[in-house]
């Protein structure tokens, strides 16, 4: 065999999965058709948060005058995309040569090119025939094409997205999910209209529905108009419009639901609903190739696709751990963040199971309430019976780190008993989660 390991896709399951097989001597080559790092290195994850901080930014300048900071002329105030791109545009330069890096450091072969699985152990790319024992799949996944009937060139991808000279002043975001939300809430946040096209019911899919009316409400207050629809079509005079509402924006940006991206293959994957289907050790009906990632439609977020990709090594090394979906955080980059891990509220009613719900307000928490961002609120679902962690949500200026504590309570099959004896520095905002501990028995410290 030429190698041990051929990884498709250098996204965050796959460059992560070539890193750790690296280092644990398998003999490994990453194919990549396009640029290291993935969709969410370059048009993904990491440019639409850093443009999502660059607008907080400006509006913690709109702001500073309530901190004593004086002589800004909001009237002068602008929102500079071009300079906020090139921004972008440089950090996702210096992370993919770090990647890129780390590769050849732990001995990785780059192979440029499309990659087609010629059999369960042949890979062909690059005009070469490659034999390996194993094969993990990380192509990942992409938004679904829009079926609807409106003018071409009317709806963009968020490549297009990220090329454009200037801004649209009325934009539409089409889709569901965390993406969704947080490019609404950017245009929201540099002063642009926009409105969100969610095609049926469901604004946030698999979030517990206090986030999902949390956002809503917050939509509401910031004037987003969120418009639920079936069908999105062009009137005569072309306009566009969804279910008879008349669209008014100039652009519509496409951040729909993902589909699969599947490596051309001379054998038969088994699917699931158009991603691969994996077992919970992300093995395909071949026991020697895994895909990880969105193209298995488990979960679409970036660290999932890497603790996958790290799983199917660790079994290809004959280490056998289970995966479980609901230890993997769910983070949404608005403002304030929202995340979540663990059971929802619905799924835990859905067990039968009894539990408690315990909350805790950051505006009673003495560094949110310095910073400025007090708005905000941890809830911790915990067993009524024995007090074990089931889920967590949590609403703060930093939520999407905070939630690393919850995740390693769950991880651990902590109690809330444990999460109220943890001693937490003060004044942090962490602070919250040990509160909320205590407010299981009714015994807060600080309400």
């Amino acid at each position: 065999m030429d190698y041990d390991l051929i990884i498709i896709g250098s996204g965050p399951g796959g460059y992560v999965a070539a890193i750790r097989a690296g280092q644990v001597g398998l003999k490994t080559a990453l194919v990549e058709k396009n640029k290291i790092g993935g969709m969410c290195l370059h048009w993904g994850c990491i440019p639409s948060k850093v443009l999502l901080e660059n607008a907080k930014k400006m509006l913690a300048v709109k702001e500073a005058a309530g901190f004593g900071v004086s002589g800004i002329d909001l009237d002068k105030l602008t929102f500079d995309w071009k300079t906020a791109l090139k921004r972008s545009q440089r950090i996702v330069r210096r992370l993919s040569k770090g990647v890129e890096y780390l590769l050849k450091k732990n001995g990785v072969e780059i192979i440029p090119g499309e990659a087609e699985i010629t059999s369960e152990n042949s890979v062909s790319a690059a005009n070469r025939l490659l034999e390996t024992k194993n094969i993990i799949i990380a192509t990942g996944s992409r938004p679904a094409k829009p079926a609807y009937e409106v003018p071409r060139g009317a709806i963009i991808e968020i490549e297009e997205f990220l090329r454009l000279e200037t801004l649209p002043q009325r934009a539409c975001v089409l889709g569901s999910g965390p993406h969704t939300v947080e490019l609404a809430q950017f245009f929201n946040l540099i002063g642009r209209e926009v409105k969100l096209l969610v095609p049926g019911e469901q604004l946030l899919p698999g979030v517990d529905p206090y986030l999902e009316d949390y956002i809503k409400k917050t939509f509401k207050k910031s004037k987003i108009e969120i418009i639920f629809f079936s069908e999105l079509k062009e009137k005569g005079d072309g306009k566009i419009e969804a279910d008879g509402i008349e669209l008014d924006c100039d652009l519509i940006i496409n951040a729909a639901l993902r589909r699969a991206v599947l490596p051309p293959a001379k054998i038969e994957l088994a699917l699931d609903n158009g991603f691969i289907k994996v077992n919970d050790y992300m093995q395909t009906d071949f026991a020697n190739i895994y895909a990880v990632g969105d193209v298995n439609g488990r979960s679409y977020l970036a660290h999932a696709a890497s603790a996958q990709g790290l799983q199917a090594v660790d079994m290809i090394k004959g280490i056998k751990a289970e995966y479980k979906d609901s230890a993997i955080p769910m983070n949404m980059y608005t403002y304030p963040e929202m995340a979540q891990v663990g059971l929802s509220e619905p799924e835990i009613q859905a067990r039968g199971s009894a539990y408690k719900v315990s909350e805790f307000p950051l505006s009673a928490n003495g560094k949110a309430l310095a910073e400025g961002h007090s708005e905000g609120i941890v809830r911790v679902l915990a067993d009524k019976k024995y007090g074990e962690v089931l889920g967590v949500q949590v609403i703060a200026q930093h939520a999407t780190d905070m939630i690393a504590e919850a995740a390693a309570v769950l991880k651990l099959e902590g109690t809330i008993f444990d999460v109220a004896k943890t001693v937490h520095a003060h004044p942090t905002v962490s602070e919250v989660f040990m509160e909320a501990g205590f407010a299981a028995f009714d015994q807060p410290i600080h309400k």
